[in-house]
């Protein structure tokens, strides 16, 4: 069974930085493309980073590029996104994903964790 779990989220003025967590089941971790995803209020679910299953690559979204910098604890089954120079349009709720897949040009992902709520205050 795939259980993604997230933590980490809450208020961070402008200008800081906040990481989040998620931990996921080791079969998850192992088996998976993972990544992190975000949706802001009134705005569609957004493609923010991706880790391939293999762990030698990794894709950001263009407005995150430099900012955020998604990891991985293999020995903890924890997948990270550090996220610094936090911008108020940064704010959404960040939803952590595996078995990404490219579907009519979008990132989308077969599992979804229940997500976190990140607020960035100018």
């Amino acid at each position: 069974q795939v259980q993604l779990v997230e933590s980490g989220g809450g208020l961070v003025q402008a200008g800081g930085s906040r990481r989040l967590s998620c931990e996921a089941s080791e079969r998850t971790f192992s088996g998976y493309d993972m990544g992190w995803f975000r949706m802001a209020p009134g705005k569609e679910r957004e493609f923010v980073a991706r880790f391939t299953w293999s762990g030698d690559s990794t894709y950001y979204a263009n407005s995150v590029k430099g900012r955020f910098t998604i990891s991985r604890d293999n020995a903890r089954n924890t997948l990270y996104l550090l996220m610094s120079s936090l911008k108020p349009e940064d704010t959404a709720v960040y939803y952590c994903a595996a078995a990404l897949s490219l579907r009519m040009g979008q990132w989308t992902a077969d599992y979804w964790g229940q997500g976190t709520q990140v607020t960035v205050s100018s």
